[in-house]
């Protein structure tokens, strides 16, 4: 008999981490993992069988399918914006193609099982492509299915991702003799900028928000690359472990979509900025605006709607701005730097 598991790919990161710890916490399902590079020893110990290795290895993928029997999968697996930029063609590689393989791969395996594996992917605001300031001032809350021409690799990556997934849900071998779609229980959480306080940020394109708090806390001049009244959604890393839980322990038959906008606040830069200020007095927090990764931060919506993910599965981020600040960011930053 195979061992029924949870797969989370890309583990290594600090969403990896936080769906372990609250997994492993749960008890009710073993854990396999795929990373390109070895976990660290305190999350390891919580996995019932790390694997190092790429999502593009198939071979790799076919041996977990005959080892054990997966009904959920975590894809947190993806080369980030700022790399994509840089590398389109290795994005193109492992943003989408591994996706794919491992679409392919829980199709196969809910056939093998005869239970729908359960798919959650982690999209972007990336996904958004507003042409010009004006329209974006003009959009307001913007909607899962609006302006949807990003015009970034990781964009353009992400928002295939989510059609594809679609696709294996609802459409896949839809001239067939038989029905094949509805194998893969395809859920995507569409992520605003991500907010951590225990990884540091890694040059990101919304990352200006907790780069602003790390100088400040290190005492370091920082020059922020984008203008003053630059805005758009933030989220508080935490809220986001919990919201992909909560999609994925969400009944199939309340789900009316594919893909679900999430937020919790959209500060601008300047807000961002006095509230460092305030905490850390001295601060030395100037302007450099990078005009071409302002480009990209003004093609996002300064908000989004996230009101089908609200009702649908009972969305409700614990932090807002003024506590993701004071009681979650700040506080922990300023014990690392003390």
């Amino acid at each position: 008999m195979r061992k029924p598991v949870v797969l989370i790919t890309g583990a290594g990161g600090e969403i990896g981490h936080g769906l372990i710890d609250r997994l492993a916490g749960r008890g009710d399902r073993a854990i396999v993992t795929i990373d390109i590079s070895r976990l660290d020893e305190t999350i390891a110990k919580k996995v019932d069988r790390e694997v190092t290795g790429s999502i593009l290895d198939r071979a790799l993928l076919e041996r977990l399918m005959a080892e054990y029997e997966i009904d959920l999968i975590f894809h947190l697996a993806a080369l980030l914006s700022t790399r994509s930029e840089f590398t389109p063609m290795a994005a193109h590689q492992v943003n989408v193609e591994g996706t794919m393989s491992l679409l392919e791969f829980a199709q196969h395996e809910a056939e093998s099982h005869g239970r729908p594996v359960v798919f959650i992917y982690p999209s972007s605001i990336a996904a958004y492509g507003l042409p010009d300031l004006e329209t974006k001032q003009r959009a307001g809350r913007v909607s899962e299915d609006q302006y949807l021409h990003p015009t970034t690799m990781y964009g353009c990556n992400k928002l295939y991702c989510e059609l594809l997934g679609t696709y294996y849900a609802r459409h896949y071998k839809q001239l067939a003799a038989e029905a094949h779609s509805g194998r893969v229980d395809f859920r995507a959480v569409r992520f605003p900028g991500l907010i951590s306080a225990l990884t540091l940020p890694a040059g990101g394109t919304s990352d200006y928000a907790p780069e602003m708090i790390h100088a400040a806390a290190r005492g370091e001049r920082y020059g922020c690359f984008v203008r003053p009244d630059t805005q758009i959604p933030f989220m508080a890393m935490t809220d986001g472990v919990d919201a992909l839980l909560t999609l994925a322990a969400a009944p199939r038959e309340r789900l009316q979509r594919t893909a679900y906008n999430v937020g919790a606040f959209n500060p601008t830069a300047q807000e961002i900025r006095d509230v460092v200020v305030e905490a850390f007095p001295g601060a030395e927090i100037a302007w450099a605006v990078d005009r071409k990764r302002q480009g990209i931060v003004d093609s996002w919506p300064a908000d989004v709607d996230d009101s089908a993910a609200r009702r649908d599965w009972g969305f409700a981020p614990r932090y807002d701005w003024q506590r993701a600040f004071s009681e979650y960011l700040i506080p922990t930053i300023r014990q690392r730097y003390a």
